[in-house]
């Protein structure tokens, strides 16, 4: 049973609006290089040089690709939790069971708690989130007690089943 995924879930920003808004961005870019490197036309009031729209439009597509490659991996093993957010966490970050004094699955405010979706660090005194939608998430609390980590979760069910049954076999 150590090795046994008792849980496992992978989670991509899917929000429409975010989407959407990458989508109108790149677009201004892309029709800006249209119009004034193929057409010859200067785009905008104060255009920049042809240079400066392909860095530009470089950037955004970047942009665009690391919203496109994010990801927030959790599993859930008898030995520990396994969590890492991909580009950012390359190998998974392991939290063994001794070095937690308490797990639960709870409700939070993304914004007013964390600042937001994403890789959050603790600047509002709740400890550091990874988190990608919503408002469901494992609340972490480490043995030292100064340190808590808030992994977010759209399968918050089966997340609360996986602990009961750690917590069991203990």
């Amino acid at each position: 049973m150590q090795n046994d995924i008792l849980f496992y879930e992978k989670q991509r920003f899917t929000q429409w609006w975010l989407w959407l808004i990458l989508f109108a961005v790149n677009s201004i870019f892309v029709y800006g290089c249209y119009q004034q490197i193929i057409l010859g036309q200067e785009f905008g009031d104060k255009p920049m040089s042809n240079v400066g729209i392909l860095v530009a439009l470089s950037v955004v597509a970047l942009i665009t690709f690391l919203f496109y490659s994010l990801k927030l991996e959790t599993i859930i093993k008898a030995d520990g939790i396994y969590v890492r957010f991909f580009p950012f966490h390359v190998v998974y970050k392991k939290y063994t069971w001794d070095t937690i004094e308490k797990v639960y699955v709870r409700q939070y405010k993304p914004i007013t708690e964390y600042g937001g979706w994403g890789l959050r660090y603790g600047v509002f005194g709740n400890g550091n989130a990874l988190n990608v939608s919503g408002n469901q998430g494992l609340q972490i609390i480490f043995n030292n007690t100064t340190t808590m980590l808030l992994i977010g979760t759209k399968k918050p069910e089966e997340l609360q089943a996986a602990i009961t049954k750690i917590k069991t076999v203990d």
